[in-house]
């Protein structure tokens, strides 16, 4: 039985004519620390979902049409001249309508963010070799919830009274206005000069509409992009609700943060360790699959331990837990869309995916909102609304039967070959081709069986192309050659 080709090795790289550059981190560096003060201040509002929606398509043909590096560059002005913008009516006096200042920077900055999230998968594809990719992705991907992260421990240490408002506001100002430096000064190129892979040389090979018509024929595409985009959508609708569903039950708001808190953090170490994972092994589906089973495990039992009182250890496992096999598929899932979709632009793969979770995550956090009823029984409940507690019963266990229905239809139903890594294999000459002078130290490969011979035709184990790189649960698909004419 043929095997499946082995991952490429730098040596590999180097040997097919590919170059990774080592300024690929600084552009990583800079597009981390703009999603993580583009995160700084998505606290105030969901001015975030409303806008992202329809300004995402806008947004993903910048990235594929215009190029990395000023998209980038508009991104982070965006965001500077957002998070200035909103801090104005703090630290000027007598502004006229504060409002339309604090929501026309939320705008811009929730314009900034529709680039800076989708850039993670292009910038993997374009800067980074086959086993790192996974890795790049997963630290741009990361660097957002890490953001949110530091905003939610900073604001409390920062404001002790209302005075301190437009000191933290000036704070939050300089991340952003070093990221937006950064990025002026520092990216000099959309893409390298010699790209690090077959993949990146062949990127973004299809026009944007003739691409989004591609996506919507790509019944894997449109699987992944349904079911983990539904996803992202109850993620959010966690994130938004959390406080909410647990001061009902006499938990504070301060263990309701901390909740979050190891949400995020277990979320990013899972992330961190899934990504090197499947950099080396390739097996993208099956760690996404069983995450999400393994998800949707975690948030049914986060709805059940919700409706309990005095169970903060278990509240505190059950949320960390959450976090950490939900958000580590997050950077798995958009290298696979990145794959299934090839040659589409990785914006436009990825994005999409983005732009239907955001839409998800309003729905859902308006559906959830509008099943609770208010109980006038006595209650330990430490909400500061002065209306008698809600009961989220219903909106959890809604929660959770979403949650699981989005796993099972990618379980079931999502099945893909690895474009990209086919066309990569079957792009590049073979190794035991004479491409360098090298080559006459190494000992080839042996060569399919000739016509005639009783051995079936199949590409020898280990020769670049040996098998096409597909997912599947348990075993890889056999290449067989053409037959004899």
């Amino acid at each position: 039985m043929a095997r499946p080709a082995a991952p490429a090795t730098p040596a590999l790289g180097a040997l097919r004519g590919y170059r990774a550059y080592a300024r690929r981190w600084v552009f990583l560096l800079v597009l981390s620390l703009l999603s993580c003060s583009n995160a700084t201040i998505n606290w105030l509002s969901m001015v975030y979902l409303v806008v992202s929606i329809p300004s995402g398509v806008a947004a993903i043909w910048f990235l594929d049409s215009v190029g990395l590096r000023w998209a980038t560059v508009l991104c982070a002005w965006l965001n500077f001249a957002g998070s200035v913008l909103r801090s104005v009516p703090c630290m000027l006096v007598k502004v006229q309508d504060p409002f339309a200042f604090l929501m026309s920077g939320q705008s811009l900055c929730a314009l900034a963010q529709t680039l800076v999230i989708f850039s993670p998968a292009k910038l993997a594809a374009l800067w980074f070799p086959e086993h790192q990719r996974a890795t790049a992705n997963m630290i741009g991907t990361m660097s957002n919830p890490l953001g949110i992260l530091v905003a939610n421990l900073l604001s409390p240490a920062l404001v002790k009274k209302e005075e301190d408002i437009s000191m933290m506001l000036g704070i939050y100002i300089i991340p952003a206005g070093l990221a937006c430096l950064m990025a002026t000064a520092c990216l000099w190129e959309s893409v390298p000069p010699t790209p690090p892979s077959a993949g990146a040389a062949r990127s973004t090979s299809e026009k944007f509409l003739d691409g989004l018509k591609l996506l919507t024929r790509n019944k894997a595409y449109v699987t992944l992009a349904v079911g983990f985009g539904g996803g992202i959508g109850v993620f959010t609708s966690f994130s938004a609700l959390l406080e909410q569903v647990l001061c009902v039950k006499g938990y504070s708001n301060e263990f309701a943060g901390l909740c979050g808190a190891l949400f995020i953090v277990f979320g990013i170490l899972g992330a961190l360790v899934l990504g090197l994972y499947v950099d080396q092994t390739k097996r993208f589906t099956e760690a996404l699959k069983i995450g999400l089973c393994l998800t949707s495990m975690a948030c049914a039992a986060f709805a059940v331990v919700s409706q309990l009182q005095d169970q903060k250890l278990a509240l505190a496992a059950t949320c960390s837990l959450l976090g950490l096999f939900g958000f580590s598929v997050a950077p798995v899932a958009m290298e696979l869309a990145v794959e299934c979709s090839f040659p589409v632009g990785e914006g436009a793969a990825a994005g999409l995916v983005f732009v239907l979770g955001q839409a998800a995550g309003m729905l859902i956090v308006v559906l959830l909102t509008a099943l609770p009823v208010r109980r006038a029984q006595p209650s330990v409940s430490t909400c500061h609304d002065g209306q008698d507690p809600l009961d989220w019963q219903v909106s959890v266990l809604l929660m959770a039967g979403l949650c699981t229905f989005f796993s099972c239809l990618l379980v079931l139903f999502f099945r893909t070959p690895y474009r990209r890594l086919q066309a990569e294999a079957s792009g590049s000459p073979s190794v035991q081709e004479d491409v360098s002078p090298a080559a006459t130290d190494r000992t080839p490969h042996p060569a399919a069986a000739p016509c005639g011979s009783s051995e079936p035709r199949t590409a020898p184990a280990g020769s670049v192309g040996a098998a096409p790189l597909q997912s599947s649960w348990l075993e890889p698909a056999l290449l067989t050659l053409p037959p004899c004419s």
